[in-house]
Formats: structure tokens, C-alpha cells, sequence
């Protein structure tokens, strides 16, 4: 029996990091250990002294520096040798991850060729143009070429019920089903004793926790205004940030004028595994008011250690959630959203209760994830076989 080919898709990829190219790279890694599939990495070349190294292939296509933008723009319609490569792997099934230059190629490809077409929504594009372009009409006017190409796909695999509803307001007008994402986290049994002794959390002390890329598009500086309030309900807390990011300055230097920052702990960016289990395993609530996202990890990450979400009630990335009974949402009001932080931890069985069943609902490993959707592409490959 030949194997299944499955081309992946996307218009960024490492060195650069993202939740998107996260994803993409789990697909790929675990696709890449099953005995009847061949899984190939599309994508542009981001950096020239960039050496790949990774257990599945990888191709990359010829791109452009734009000075103006922190990313180089793929040129795949002008690279033969990228063309070529697609050809040569011949794919059984096209995946595109994103909607520009290499998706939109991809997907041209797979109708001319008849292949089985997918594309997953990640993204709030709307949001995205806009805080670009600062123009509604420039916005709709990309938003209807981006849906022009989604809708060349044979379906679509949103991040969660939310998103499928948000893309249907875009104008995707295709088959859709949710096909949620995973993480590499698994639950731990540790007392976390050292994160305590490091950053002296007493006994009864509430921990809070942020962990992602520090940038203002996460609505950080909201978290901190919302502490200063809580501060009022219970001084007895510490927070901690893990992450890095752009914004990084501007967030210590807001923390500095909040008046609490000797309850605030910027810890740096984390990348093992094991220690980001334990920050999720010690926080008793992981604050997530971010309303930029359409679906974090983060959020599933924090679920494998029984640790709830606290979002804000409307957010596209708390689709996954069902209020007060796997995770929270509070409204966007930083004085609300700290009297909900308050009446959280004030009830440590409820909050183990939430915390139980964020595990049971929402954790959701990588593996498990990507049979799910290896499943998929053989049934999606076998209708198109019959037709």
C-alpha cells in the first residue's frame, strides 16, 4: 500500500515562533511517525543563515525583505524550483495554514490537480488588517480576497466553535467542521516547592499567571490594572509573567508605576516543558484576557495541570469553554474582571471543581489531536477517491 501524502502549508515558519507554527510543526512531527504517511513542510525562507533541521521535510520557497514589516513576504509564483518540489511530492492531501502567497498557491494547486483541499482558521484577519491599515474599507476589501481563497478549499477546520462562527461572518461559505489543537504538557505530581523558594511565595499567598509572548495584543497591561484592584480585595498574591516579547519594556515600566510591583514577577521566557508545567501546576488561576486571540495553546496547557482560565466574556478564544464549570469569564472591565479573581479564589473546592474539569474537557494532548485529524484526511481522501 503506497502512502498517504500530506503537504503542509504555511506563509511564516521557524526560526520564527508562533502559536500557528507550533502547530503546524506538531502535525508534521507526529504525521511524520506513522508508517503509511508522507508529510511534507511548505513554507518561505525566513532566514538565509537558517539551517533546517527537523525529523520531516522540509521546502522551503524564495522571499522578499520588507523593511517595513518584521518578516520577509514568500515569493513561490516566481521560485520553479519550489513549483517543482510540490509536483515531485505530488501530495494526496493539500493543507494550508495560512491564506497568502504559499496558501493561496497550494490551494490553486490542489484544484488543478484534484487533491484533497484543507484550511484551518487561526487567525482574526479582520482584527489583524485593521490595526494595520486603521481603514474599514481596506479592511473588507483584503478580508473578501483572504475568504476568496479559504473558500477555494474542500473544508475548513476552525480552532473552535467560536471561530467557525467568526469565519462564517467573514464569508466562508464552504463545509466546516472544529478541529481543536493540542499540547505537548502532560500532567505532572510535583509541589512545585521550588518556584516558591525562587520567587518567595508564602504559605497562602494566591498565585496568578500569564505565560505567552509579551505583547501588548495579549491586553497586558489590563492584567496589571486588574491586580491593582484586586490588590484591594487580597494584598496577599503574587503574579507571575513567564514569557518574552516585544512589549517587554513597556510592561515592567507600566508594573513599575502600578504601585504593586513587588507583587508582580517578570520570570523570563521558559521553554522546557517540565518547568512550564510546574508555573501551570502552582498558579491557582491562569488570567487570559485576551480578545486578539482566536485559540491559545496556552489555555489548553494550563488545563493539563487542573489550572482554570479566567477570560473576558465574548473573547473568541473562550469558545472552548463553558462558564463556571471548566473555566471563567469575567467582563472587560479591569474592576470586574479583579472581583471576579476575588470570588474565584475565595472558593478553593469550586475552584478545584473548575480545575478538574477544565482537565477532563479541555486537555487534549498533541497526538490525540492529529489522529483525530489523521482520520479526517483519510476519510476526506477516500470520498474524493469514490467520486
Amino acid at each position: 500500500m503506497s502512502k498517504i501524502k500530506i503537504a503542509l502549508f504555511i506563509d511564516t515558519y521557524y526560526p520564527m515562533i508562533d502559536g500557528v507554527i507550533n502547530v503546524v510543526d506538531n502535525y508534521a512531527r507526529l504525521l511524520n511517525k506513522k508508517a503509511d504517511v508522507d508529510v511534507a513542510v511548505f513554507c518561505p525562507i525566513m532566514d538565509k543563515n537558517y539551517k533546517d533541521n527537523f525529523e520531516y521535510k522540509v521546502v522551503r520557497c524564495k522571499s522578499k525583505k520588507l523593511f517595513f514589516l518584521d518578516y520577509n513576504l514568500p515569493t513561490p509564483n516566481i521560485d520553479k524550483k519550489f513549483k517543482k518540489a510540490i509536483c515531485d511530492f505530488n501530495p494526496d492531501i493539500v493543507h494550508i495554514h495560512s491564506p497568502f502567497g504559499v496558501g493561496k498557491m497550494a490551494l490553486k494547486y490542489a484544484k488543478k490537480h484534484n487533491k484533497v483541499a484543507i484550511a484551518t482558521f487561526h487567525s482574526q484577519f479582520k482584527k489583524d488588517i485593521y490595526k494595520v491599515t486603521k481603514s474599514k474599507l481596506i479592511t473588507n476589501i483584503v478580508l473578501k480576497k483572504i475568504m476568496k481563497t479559504f473558500n477555494m478549499a474542500d473544508e475548513g477546520w476552525a480552532v473552535n466553535q467560536e471561530v467557525e462562527k467568526l469565519y462564517r461572518q467573514y464569508g466562508f461559505a464552504g463545509k466546516s467542521i472544529v478541529m481543536n489543537n493540542g499540547t505537548n504538557l502532560v500532567p505532572i505530581d510535583d509541589d512545585c516547592k521550588e518556584l516558591d523558594q525562587k520567587y518567595d511565595i508564602k504559605k497562602g499567598e494566591k498565585v496568578f499567571l500569564f505565560l505567552g509572548r509579551i505583547n501588548l495584543v495579549k491586553n497586558l497591561l489590563f492584567i496589571v490594572d486588574a491586580l491593582v484592584q484586586y490588590n484591594q480585595l487580597n494584598p496577599n498574591f503574587k503574579m507571575l509573567f513567564v514569557g518574552d516579547g516585544q512589549d517587554r519594556s513597556i510592561l515592567e515600566k507600566y508594573i513599575e508605576k502600578s504601585g504593586i510591583k513587588d507583587k508582580i514577577i517578570m520570570c523570563g521566557k521558559v521553554t522546557d516543558d517540565y518547568l512550564k508545567s510546574q508555573y501551570y501546576k502552582r498558579a491557582d488561576l491562569f488570567l487570559f484576557p485576551s480578545l486578539y486571540d482566536s485559540s491559545s495553546i496556552v489555555q489548553i496547557e494550563a488545563a493539563s495541570q487542573r489550572t482554570p482560565t479566567l477570560f473576558i466574556e465574548g473573547a473568541v478564544t473562550a469558545g472552548t469553554v463553558t462558564p463556571e464549570v471548566n473555566g471563567f469569564v469575567a467582563d472587560n472591565d479591569a474592576k470586574k474582571y479583579a472581583q471576579k479573581m476575588f470570588d474565584i479564589t475565595s472558593n478553593d473546592k469550586r475552584l478545584l471543581q473548575v480545575g478538574q474539569k477544565a482537565f477532563e474537557d479541555l486537555y487534549v494532548p498533541w497526538d490525540k489531536a492529529v489522529d483525530k485529524a489523521y482520520e479526517r484526511y483519510k476519510s476526506l481522501l477516500k470520498t474524493k477517491n469514490s467520486l
